[in-house]
C-alpha cells in the first residue's frame, strides 16, 4: 500500500513538472507578413510609393503591390526596408528565389532588424544580435555573383 501511495506522489508531481514546464514554453509563432514603412531617410516618393504598395498588399493585390516595391527600391537601393517588402510580395506571389534574395539583401542592409531576420528565408538562422553566432545564410557561403541577392558582395566587380 505504501509504495502504491509513494508511486501516485511522483507520478503527480511529474505530471504537474510537465504542465508548469510547457505553460512556460511560449510557441514561437511567426508575425504576419506587413510591409515595413521607410525611415526618414527615405525621399517622399519613395515613402509614397511604399505607402501605396502596403496598401496594395494588405488588400492582396501582389502585383500590384510588386510594382510599387519595385519603384522604391529603385529609388532607395540602400535601405533594407525598400528590399525587404518586395520580397513580401514576390514572396506572396510565389517567386520563392526572387523573394530570398531580397530577403537576404535586405538582411545585409540592415543587420539585427528583429522583423527582417525573422523573415521566411532567414527565420531558420536567428536574430545576429543574439549573443550566440547565428549560422550564415546559404547565399552568404555560396556566392553566385551579383544576382545572388548579395548586391554584389564577393562577385569579384
Amino acid at each position: 500500500m505504501r509504495r502504491h501511495g509513494m508511486t501516485h506522489r511522483l507520478l503527480c508531481l511529474l505530471m504537474l513538472f510537465m504542465a508548469l514546464a510547457s505553460a512556460g514554453c511560449p510557441r514561437s509563432k511567426p508575425q504576419p507578413l506587413i510591409p515595413l514603412p521607410l525611415d526618414s531617410r527615405a525621399p517622399q516618393e519613395a515613402i509614397a510609393l511604399t505607402e501605396q504598395g502596403s496598401g496594395a498588399y494588405q488588400s492582396q493585390q501582389f502585383d500590384e503591390a510588386k510594382q510599387y516595391f519595385e519603384q522604391a527600391v529603385k529609388m532607395v537601393p540602400r535601405l533594407g526596408a525598400a528590399h525587404y517588402n518586395l520580397a513580401l510580395a514576390l514572396n506572396a506571389l510565389g517567386d520563392a528565389q526572387a523573394a530570398h534574395d531580397e530577403f537576404i539583401e535586405a538582411a545585409t542592409l540592415e543587420p539585427g532588424h528583429k522583423v527582417i531576420w525573422d523573415s521566411p528565408a532567414l527565420r531558420p538562422y536567428g536574430n545576429p544580435e543574439v549573443s550566440r553566432p547565428a549560422q550564415a545564410p546559404p547565399s552568404v557561403n555560396n556566392r553566385r555573383g551579383p544576382t545572388s541577392g548579395l548586391g554584389g558582395i564577393g562577385s569579384g566587380s
